[in-house]
This record gives C-alpha cells, structure tokens and sequence, in this order.
C-alpha cells in the first residue's frame, strides 16, 4: 500500500504495513518492507548535504523520487478503492505481483540515484582541493601586497620606476580633464559669439533695406511734390515717410542696443586669445587649441566686419534723414508760396466734414445766426478755399476766433451739390451688426467724392466703437424731442466717421434706450427706433438745415417718412424729398397700432389698408408706411426688386406693385479701401491680381492659425462667412461641409446663429471634426479673421435661400475667391455661371445652382473643384478675372446720385 505525502514528510518514521490478508500473508508483506527501504533511502537522501555542482543531477535524482512517490500513491489510490469498509483487502493476485515490479524497479532506479550522488561527492571533493589550492595562491601574493605597502610607507616604494610612472599618469589625466572644461567653456563663449554677429547682421540687412526703400520713396515723393500735385496728396506721402522715417529710426536704435551689447565683444576674443595661449596645456590637446583659435578669429573678423558696416550704414541713414527733412522744408515753404485754390477742390473730406460740424455746432448752440450758418453751409458745398485757409490758421485756438474769422468771409452763393441726409441704425466701422452698415459708410463717401454735402445720423449706443470716431465731442445744449407726451433731452455728439460727419443722438430718457449693451434684440425695439426717428428729424429741423435728401433705412427709420410729412412739413421744413432703402423685406417692423401715438403720429390717420395697416395681420407695418410715404424707394439688387413684387415681399407685394412707379433695385457695392488685398493691414502678405504669390503665403498663414493640414499646399480651401440663420441656406452649408470633406478639400466657417437651436448643431457638427485636421467651425465674430479667410480660401460658398444683395461674394472675388453660389437676389446680378454658355465668356465669374437642394450644391461645387484640380491655368486666369471686377460704390452712387437729383428738380419744379 502507498504512502500518502505526509507520510513522506515524515520518512524516518517506522511505517506502518497493513493487516496480512488470510489468503496469502508472505506475499501481502513484501510491499510493506519495500515501502520500508524507498522511505528510508529517501529520508537518507534527504539528509545528504546537497552541492550546488552536482545541480543537474539532482533534479534527475528528484524526477525519480517524484515518480516513485506517483507509482505508490497511485498504489494506494487503487487499494483503497478496493477495501471495504472493515480494513480487508479485496486486491487480486495479479495486482500484488504488479504492485511488487514496480517496486524493484524503483529499487533499481534508487540505486542508480546513489551511485551517481557518490560520484557528485567525489567531483565536489576534487574542486574544493583545487579551490584550496587557489586560496594559498592568493595568500601569498596578498602577504607580499602588505609587504610592498609596508616598504611604501617607509618611502621606498615612492622612488621605484613604476610609481613614478604612475605619478606622470596621474598628473596627465588631471591636465587633460582641466583641458577639456576650459574647451568646454570656450566654445560656449564662441558660440554666444556667432549668435550676436548673426543677429548684428540680420539688423544690419533689415536697416540697408530700409534705407534703400527710403530713398526710394524719397526720390518719388519729391518727384510727386516738384509737380505740385494736390496738397492732400503729397501731404499723405510726407506722413508715409514720416512713418517710414519712424520704423528706421526704431530700427537704428534696436542695431545701437546690440552694438552696445557687443562693444566687449573684442575684449572677449582678446581674453580668449591670451588665455589660450596662457593655458598650461598638455600635448594631447594642443591640435584642438589651433582650432579653436582659428574659429575664434574667423569670428574676430567677421564682427569687425560687421561692426564697420553697421557703422557706415547708420552714419548713411543720419545724413538721409538731414537730407529729407531738408528737402520737405523747402518743399513745404514752396508750397505755402503758391495759390491755395488749386488745392481746394482736393482737400481732404474730412477736413470738410470737420468744418461742417463746427458750423452746426455754433448753430445748435445759438452762437451764430440762421442766416449765417446758410451762408457758411453754402462755402462749405463749393469747397470755398478761404475756409480751408481761415480753419488751417486757427487750428488750436479758441472756438470765438475762428467763427469771427469764418462770419467775416461769410458771402451768398450757389451750389450744384446735395446736402443728404443719412438716418440709419448702424454704419461701420463705428456700429456694426449687418450689411446695412457697409452700405451706410460705403455710399456715404462715394457721394461725398462726387461733391454732395452727406452727413450721418445714429443713435449714441453705449457698446459703439468709440475708438474709430475722430474728434467725438458733445455740444453744449441739448435738442429736445417729442416722445408718450413729453418733452426728452437728448444730447447730441459730433465726430467723424471715415471722413464723413455724423451725430449721436444720445436720448435722456428713463428707459435708456440705447444703453443696452447691444444695437438690436430687445424687447422694445419698436420703441426705441421710434423715438430715434422723431429725435433725428427733430436735430435737423432745430438746426434749420435745409436738407435735399433724407435717406432712411430699414424698418427701424421708417417712421421717418410719415413723420417728415405728417408732422415737419407742417411746420415749414419740406424741403427734403424722402429716400428709403429696405435691405431685407423679411424684417418689416410690426407692432399694434396704438404704438404709433408714441412718437406723435396720428393713429387714427395712419391705421388705414392704404398707408401703414399690415396687408396680412391687421397691426401696423413700418416699411410699409415708408414706402407709401417716401418719394424713392430702393431696394439693393435688380434681382431682388423683381422677386419682392411677387412672393418674396413678404405680404408687401401689392403695395409694391401700387408704388412701382417709385420702386427700383440697385445693387449694393463694397468699400474697395477696406477691402483691398494690396493693402489691407490683416494680412500676412498683400497682393494682387498680377502677383498671387501672396495669396499662397495667406493660404499656408490660416493654415498654421487654424492648425489645418498642410502638406499639400495646393488641397482647395472652402471659405464660408456668413450668419446662421434659415435665409442664408444653413442645411446647405451643413452640407458643404461634408460634401468638401468627401472631394477632398478644406472647409472653414467663420459666424454664428442668433438661434439657439442652429447655434448648437453646429457646436455638434464642429465637435464631430475637432480631431479633423481639414475642418474648422469658428462659431464667432470675428473682423481681423475674416479678412484672413478671404485671402486664403480658393473658393467661397454662399448657398442662401434668398439673398437681397450679398457682399461676401463681392469681397471674396476682390481677394481671389471664386465663389459658389445660389441664383437669387444680388448673387445672380454678381455671379454668374463659368460653364453658362449662353453668357459672354468675359463676365463668367463663379458657379452657380439654382434650386436649394443639395444636388444643385454637390452640382456646382463638383464642378469648382474639377476645374481646380484638372485645369490649373484656367483656375488661375479665373481667379484674376475676379479680382479685377470693378465693385466699389462708384457705379452704386452714381445710380442714387441721378434718382435724388430727379426727385430734387421735381420738388423745386413743383414749388
């Protein structure tokens, strides 16, 4: 019967056997003693000291042992499954014959694990006289280490050959080790060296290119000068240089701070020199001194070399500056010699503008007559130059001088210009939300160019851009105005805004209308540009302007024409003939008729089908009643003009089609200063139409800003600048997006919703492509970035339902961006189709679609990206066409200039 594996722990034990069987006891106690002697070589072999040089054989010794236990407890498995329950084996012959084989078998394997450890033990015997032989060997070399020692310290050992070559050894690595610090060191120094003559040079190129850009511009100002051009003119060219002048001079200084940061430069090299050759060096490294002092004098001479030109080059930029201010004198001094009226006609309209305020403001303020403003107006219109040259002398001085001055040159006169009046809710840069804001700046100097007198009205918001208003004062006496029955202050602002004059009308009223830290969006909306349109016209009558035209714009100066003619005219000032522009038939100004009593109009009057009632609701309609009221209404595209008399009035149709007689479209244009690649400030690099270099530079610039890929830099860029709202075809830019990322092109969006629903799908739509390097979604307001974009976008989407005008298709053609866009409105009058054959090839401009659908979207931008991709030249005769399209106010203004001019002469005929 086996041992089980506590009964091998404990081996020495005497086992104990089972009980004999009566069938056949002699034979049951051979097991037992078998069992008896495996457990007692076991026990024995346990005990045996085990050597690790005998490691492999062990483990074979122990499989064995390991095998042999297996075999009994397989044994003893068996046995016990065949006893019963009273102890009385039941096993048959034949198993305990088995049973004794495998014992003697392990025998024999036991033996043979006991020949082979007594082998072990005579091997590890021999190794470990082998090992005390060593030991002896190492005794007695370590008794004659102790006795050299001893003879060291007795000083013997110092005066043997081999320590004093371990001396010199030594001494040579302590040197070499110095060496290698102080090289070290060295080039350090060196380097620091190069890095400032690198820079003194780079300064030294920046300011030879400067200075031969000065002279340059020198020479051509002083050309221009010698022909006695306008004063205006050569006067900008002197402040270009003076600004010229200015960066030299900032410069300069820069190059004399790292020349002053430099004069020890040459005590440096010189130190370096000496203590290199002071250097108590070792032979190892004397190949490394020569080349170190080789460098140190290449950078020697290169820093004298670059010290003299430094020199040179500022002693040029002095004598330049002596000679341009030199020149300048004379040239100013010949100019006050000559007739100041050849420069009236051409003096700055601000200037203009300035006089003009000042006249008013006297006015106002009761320091001078009615009659005398009239007059004073008058020379203003006819550019009089005695008051360019009486407002130039008295510049600084008190007010009361230059009026007796002005009063004293005050003469009767006639003009051919127009004094026009603008009354709107917004102008940029000053108050901008829409394009409303573009149009107001944008005609306004374009008439003021062609001779009329224009002047702006606006409210005074408190969240306006102050900084982009020049010379903003208040006058001292306020203008008061009607308003729910009372009597309002309003103080009212001057200033200029690009060139033109314009009053902030800034009311004193509880409600604080206009300080609310945005132009539109609050709940009393209909108030508060109620009161605005009555202040504005109650500012013109008080001043006793005899106005030829009063421009008004959108619903919120729509009640201007009503008011002019149902209250002003009345009161004797009917001399202006009444504009109005709607920019938008989706925004009318509705509100319940009782409104209306608010800034005095009557109710009853007006709340009639054939002036102000609302076609479809029954409230009252401010558009409408300014159509009916005013003697020219425009809207701001052909297109858009026809599409408004039929279902794109928005329920004003009918009352369109009744006053069609009085009804036209003229498309809007864009302000070609503000928006000029070749000038424009936010740019990285300008350019134009003979030189698209620098729209590629623009390109990679947004690139970099927007971290958009950019290892081909000939991927198309998709630009998008818009409002999130229905009108401007939001699914479809949605889907521009995805169908750019399917083509294979870059798409960047830059606006955002009013809406919160709208704004927040795309938040989603640019959170699904933040990891995408070919997306960005700006969901913002941004003007600078704006301009980036159209510079840097290959093509342009502007996909709207409806679209009364549009200026980004306008802007992105003046800055090489093609676009793709919907025919409606102002985009079919601006944009037309680059495959439309049935269109003269020289005005094919863009691609268009027609329906509002993505297919005609996927259509039309299919189309762009093949003839970028396959046509390249093409693409690029494309991209000049475009830029050099004539878009500016000029053609727009000349429009408005012959409609005010007709209804003028009708008036004064009629009178």
């Amino acid at each position: 019967m086996a041992c089980s594996a506590a009964e091998a722990t404990t081996a020495l034990l005497p086992p104990r056997c089972p009980a004999p069987s009566p069938l056949d006891g002699r034979r049951l106690s051979l097991p037992c003693r078998a069992r008896h002697r495996t457990l007692t070589l076991r026990a024995a072999a346990q005990q045996r000291p085990q050597r690790s040089t005998a490691g492999a054989d062990h483990l074979n010794t122990a499989a064995n042992v390991r095998s042999d236990e297996a075999a009994v407890s397989a044994e003893k498995e068996r046995q016990r499954k065949y006893s019963d329950g009273d102890g009385i084996s039941n096993l048959q012959l034949e198993d305990l014959v088995e049973m004794i084989q495998n014992t003697e078998k392990n025998i024999l394997l036991l033996n043979q694990a006991r020949l082979q450890a007594m082998e072990r033990a005579d091997k590890i015997l021999k190794e470990k006289e082998a090992l005390q032989r060593k030991i002896s060997i190492l005794e007695t070399r370590l008794s004659e280490t102790d006795a050299q020692h001893k003879l060291s310290s007795e000083g013997n050992f110092s005066e043997s050959p081999l320590a004093l070559e371990f001396d010199v050894l030594k001494e040579e690595n302590i040197l070499l080790k110095e060496d290698i610090e102080f090289f070290k060191s060295k080039l350090i120094e060196v380097a620091k060296t190069e890095e400032g003559i690198f820079k003194l040079e780079k300064e030294r190129a920046l300011l030879d290119a400067s200075l031969r850009e000065l002279e340059s511009r020198f020479i051509a100002a002083q050309a221009d000068m010698m022909k006695l051009g306008p004063r205006d003119a050569w006067w900008e060219k002197v402040e270009k240089l003076e600004d010229l002048l200015e960066t030299t001079a900032n410069q300069v200084e820069r190059a004399a701070v790292i020349l002053d940061n430099n004069h020890d430069l040459q005590d440096k090299l010189d130190k370096l020199v000496a203590s290199l050759q002071a250097a108590n060096i070792s032979k190892f490294s004397s190949s490394l001194v020569d080349l170190l002092q080789q460098k140190v004098k290449l950078v020697e001479e290169r820093f004298q070399a670059c010290n003299r030109e430094m020199h040179s080059q500022i002693k040029l930029y002095e004598h330049s500056i002596v000679e341009f201010h030199d020149t300048l004198s004379k040239l100013i001094e010949e100019s006050e010699k000559r007739s100041l009226e050849n420069f009236t006609g051409n003096m700055p309209s601000e200037l203009w503008s300035k006089i003009s305020l000042l006249i008013d403001g006297w006015l106002l303020e009761k320091k001078i007559s009615y009659n005398d403003a009239s007059l004073l107006r008058e020379m203003v219109r006819k550019r009089d130059s005695r008051l360019r040259e009486a407002y130039l002398s008295y510049r600084g001085t008190e007010n009361r001088e230059v009026m007796d001055n002005f009063l004293k040159m005050a003469l009767p006169g006639t003009s051919s210009g127009l004094h026009i009046a603008h009354i709107a809710a917004e102008m940029a840069p000053v108050a901008k939300v829409g394009g409303l804001a573009d149009v107001i700046s944008g005609l306004g100097k374009a008439l003021q160019k062609k001779g009329h007198l224009v002047e702006i009205i606006l409210p005074k918001y408190d969240c306006m851009q102050v900084d982009q208003v020049s010379n903003l004062k208040v006058l001292d006496v306020p203008v008061q105005s009607y308003f729910e029955g009372n009597m309002f202050d309003n103080k009212i602002w001057t200033g200029t805004v690009e060139g033109l004059p314009v009053y902030f009308i800034e009311p004193q009223h509880p409600a604080m209308f206009f300080s609310r830290a945005q132009y539109y969006g609050e709940h009393d909306d209909f108030k508060r540009f109620t009161y605005f349109s009555r202040a504005a016209l109650e500012l013109l009558y008080q001043s006793g302007k005899k106005v030829d035209i009063i421009h008004c714009h959108d619903w919120q100066t729509a009640f201007v024409a009503p008011l002019y003619w149902d209250v002003y005219a009345n009161l004797g000032f009917n001399s202006a003939r009444i504009c109005f522009t709607c920019h938008n038939f989706e925004y009318q100004g509705t509100a319940p008729a009782r409104d209306l009593a608010w800034c005095g109009l009557d109710v009853e009057h007006l709340d009639r089908p054939d002036r102000m009632r609302d076609n479809s609701h029954g409230r009252i309609n401010a558009v409408k009643g300014a159509v009916v009221y005013s003697n020219i209404v425009t809207t701001v595209s052909p297109t858009y003009a026809l599409e408004v008399l039929s279902q794109g009035g928005r329920g004003l149709q009918d009352t369109l089609k009744v006053h069609s007689r009085k009804f036209l479209g003229i498309l809007n244009g864009i302000d070609t200063d503000t928006w000029n690649p070749s000038t424009d400030r936010y740019l990285k690099v300008q350019y134009n139409a003979k030189d698209l270099q620098g729209k590629a530079a623009n390109k990679a610039a947004l690139r970099e800003q927007l971290n958009l890929a950019s290892a081909y830099p000939s991927q198309p860029l998709v630009g998008c600048i818009t409002r999130l709202v229905a009108q401007k075809g939001v699914h479809l830019i949605r889907h521009a997006i995805y169908k750019t990322a399917e083509l294979g092109g870059q798409f960047v969006l830059l606006g955002s919703s009013p809406v919160p629903e709208i704004q927040r799908e795309f938040e989603g739509i640019a959170d699904h492509f933040q990891d995408n390097n070919n997306i960005r979604l700006i969901l913002k307001y941004d003007d600078a970035l704006s301009h980036c974009i159209y510079a840097a976008s290959d093509m342009f989407i502007v996909p709207s339902i409806f679209e009364p005008c549009g200026l980004t298709q306008m802007i992105a053609m003046r800055y090489g961006s093609v676009p793709i866009v919907r025919k409606t409105g102002g985009l079919n009058d601006s944009v037309f189709d680059f495959d439309d054959e049935t269109i003269p090839v020289e005005v094919r401009n863009g691609f268009t679609f027609v329906k509002a659908d993505e297919q005609g979207l996927s259509s039309a931008m299919e189309r762009a990206f093949n003839c970028y991709t396959r046509k390249p030249e093409v693409w690029k005769q494309l991209v000049q066409k475009d830029m050099t399209i004539d878009f500016s106010w000029d053609t727009s203004a000349s429009q408005y200039e012959d409609i005010y001019q007709k209804a003028v002469a009708r008036a004064r005929a009629a009178a």
